[in-house]
């Protein structure tokens, strides 16, 4: 409509974003802009890679010199460097925020009248202390709000509403209805039986149908994928055979392949002395899932009629357990597995902290002592980095801030007694220097069977330690196949390496200096200054001066890195673990396959069983098998595993090195805004007197 038109000309691209912006980039800030003007707010969900940082910075931009806003940005905190670097370079009125920070800083705040959320599908969550934070500043400030994620959908439709609620209200009139639920069920028992206006959020919370959920999306996303715009703005290059984008001045920004290679490493099932033959064993896997995990299930424990009844105080940290602990005891269960399957090293090590965690429980049992809680809050779930560690502190992603941290459980442990000594030390620490890291609660709210099932996993533990034995890394075969890809099949470029877990990249990490492999670095969350590290890896496509001797050749890091940051010097990606959902191995691909890349061909490298894959599907199989038969322990395993989940996939496709496994975008669907834009756009550029 001419009205549709008009309102995407009135915004202007501020000057300095002239060069910066492909006319596809441009096209998507106009669209972004008319969604905050009209709704409120807006969700930049192009895929990995397409640039929504900086369509973001030109959004706010427009905003702030046309409307007078001034902009908070509040994002994950290894990417609170890069928004200072936007900041200063694109010269926004903003205060930029972690995530981590929001909680407590944004009560005080004064009003921003613009809030960009970076990585909103970390707020997924509406239970989690953080979202209400926010939301609460959002609703308190009436501001605008933009937000990014190139996965806002994660597995349900409440995803993506609960992001639409930061700046909706759930019986807002928002002029559209659920037609396809309405038509189903029929307006009237609609209105009975869940008694919430038919054109509001709450309505269609109550669908499931993806056509009702897309009429609403149109409204307030933007969402294009790599392949439609290869489509509608890439030019092809008949030499070359391949599709480029075009710069102002003239550059060209080609489209690289996603080549995938298996990385193949030897398992032999029939060598009682090969370790991940040990380490993957139906003894292990069963002692692992049939862990009571007391620790994450406190709720379970309570007494019903305490001799001394608990204090207001206690009742509502109590009431806290009971809340958080079925899916808290499901993210330990499954992470323990995953740990199981990226290294004996890290598995080993994760095994030593759980049974010297139960020991310090059994340390306040035995001498009558309150027991430290650690964190309980869900909305750490709604955290993507998988390294987490929900006893007392979140060092390795930053969940707790910064200044000093309670000391480390590692250490040379090898009997009980050794667990115990320690186990007295640490809480003799954690009550006195440590004290206000958690929360306390007297051990005698709690039932005798609480110290039985903590002596019965540690003992469990231990006996499945004693299978695994002692992890020798010269006899590593997983590593010794790193070190070769890194030291022969690429000496000389770079090559990022991606761990789920900060252990293994710290075990990497070591194994690289031990080898005197120079110019290494590894990051996690835990990481000072992770962005920093991906400038010195990659200064090229972040435009930033870096001495030739502070230049990084490899970087290993977790999932920090896997989001928001500009890798692209490198093309050369390594998954030493295989996550379970492939957005992830998606994700760490879109680190190195963004604009800029000059690479023809991004290798993506995975970690697979050599003699072939069904030693991984069979081990990923028994797991599921046992979650499946404890999901009354486990709550909601789809939540860590995928949806439906299938061992096989995408393993075997990996593991065949099939073309186009790693692509991921090419049925995901685009916004119909931007779909009838494009109609529209192509139909005047081919016939301009249609317009």
């Amino acid at each position: 409509s001419q009205e549709a038109r008009a309102g995407l000309n009135e915004f202007r691209i501020p000057a300095d974003f002239g060069a910066k912006l492909f006319s596809f980039q441009v096209a998507a800030v106009k669209m972004a802009a008319r969604h905050v003007n009209r709704r409120g707010g807006v969700i930049i969900g192009d895929v990995v890679g397409l640039g929504k940082t900086l369509m973001a910075t030109a959004l706010a931009r427009i905003l702030e010199d046309d409307h007078g806003m001034e902009t908070l940005v509040i994002c994950p905190r290894n990417l609170v460097k890069m928004w200072e670097d936007y900041r200063v370079r694109y010269r926004l009125r903003a205060k930029v925020m972690s995530i981590t920070n929001a909680q407590r800083e944004l009560p005080d705040l004064t009003r921003h009248r613009l809030v960009l959320i970076d990585e909103s599908h970390n707020l997924r969550n509406r239970e989690g202390k953080r979202y209400r934070a926010i939301a609460e500043y959002i609703h308190k400030n009436d501001s605008k709000v933009i937000l990014l994620s190139a996965t806002p959908y994660n597995k349900t439709y409440g995803d993506l509403s609960s992001q639409l609620r930061l700046f909706i209200d759930e019986n807002e009139d928002i002029g559209i209805r659920p037609e396809k639920l309405l038509k189903d069920m029929g307006e009237t028992e609609f209105i009975r039986r869940h008694q919430c206006p038919v054109r509001s959020l709450a309505a269609f919370e109550k669908s499931t149908s993806a056509d009702d959920w897309r009429e609403l999306m149109r409204l307030y996303l933007v969402r294009r994928t790599r392949s439609f715009i290869k489509a509608n703005y890439a030019v092809n290059d008949p030499i070359k055979n391949r599709k480029y984008l075009e710069f102002d001045d003239g550059r060209r920004s080609y489209f690289p392949e996603r080549k995938p290679h298996t990385a193949k490493f030897t398992i032999d099932e029939n060598d009682p002395a090969d370790q991940y033959a040990r380490l993957f064993s139906p003894a292990v896997v069963d002692t692992v899932a049939r862990l009571k995990l007391p620790r994450y299930g406190l709720g379970n424990y309570q007494k019903p009629t305490p001799h001394k009844p608990p204090t207001p105080d206690e009742g509502r940290a109590l009431a806290d357990l009971s809340r958080a602990g079925t899916r808290l005891m499901g993210f330990c269960k499954t992470n323990l597995f995953k740990r199981l399957e990226s290294s004996g090293h890290s598995f080993i090590i994760s095994i030593q902290r759980h049974v010297l965690r139960n020991y310090i429980y059994l340390h306040a049992i035995e001498h009558g002592l309150p027991l430290p809680i650690g964190t309980q809050d869900m909305g750490l779930l709604d955290w993507e980095e998988e390294d987490i560690d929900l006893f007392g502190t979140n060092d390795e992603n930053g969940e707790n801030g910064s200044g000093e941290t309670p000391p480390s459980p590692d250490g040379n442990l090898r009997s009980i007694d050794d667990y115990k000594q320690r186990a007295g030390d640490i809480y003799k620490v954690y009550a006195s220097q440590f004290k206000r890291r958690f929360s306390w609660l007297r051990c005698d709210l709690f039932l005798d069977q609480l110290a039985k099932d903590l002596l019965n996993d540690a003992s469990s533990l231990m006996a499945a330690m004693a299978t695994c034995g002692p992890w020798d890394p010269a006899r590593d075969t997983k590593l010794q196949t790193l070190l070769k890809l890194v030291r022969e099949d690429h000496p000389a470029e770079k090559v990022l390496v991606f761990s789920q877990f900060a252990d293994t990249v710290r075990y990497l990490k070591g194994a690289m200096d031990d080898q005197h492999i120079g110019a290494v670095e590894g990051v996690t969350g835990g990481s000072a200054d992770p962005t920093s590290i991906a400038w010195r890896f990659s200064p090229v496509s972040n435009e930033k001066a870096v001495a030739p001797g502070d230049e990084l050749r490899v970087v290993i890091a977790t999932d920090v890195l896997s989001e928001g940051q500009n890798l692209q010097d490198c093309c050369t990606v390594v998954n030493f673990d295989i996550p379970w959902t492939i957005i992830r191995l998606i994700q760490r691909a879109g680190r190195v396959d963004r604009i800029g890349q000059k690479s023809e061909v991004i290798h993506c490298y995975s970690f697979l069983p050599a003699d072939g894959v069904e030693t991984l599907i069979r081990l990923r199989a028994r797991v599921v098998e046992r979650l499946r038969e404890n999901a009354q322990v486990i709550g909601s395993d789809e939540h860590f595993f995928g949806g439906g989940i299938d061992p096989d996939f995408p393993l075997l496709n990996l593991y065949n090195e099939t073309s186009g496994v790693l692509d991921g975008d090419d049925d995901q669907e685009v916004d119909l805004a931007s779909q009838a834009y494009q109609i529209w756009k192509n139909a005047i550029d081919a016939d301009p007197a249609l317009e």
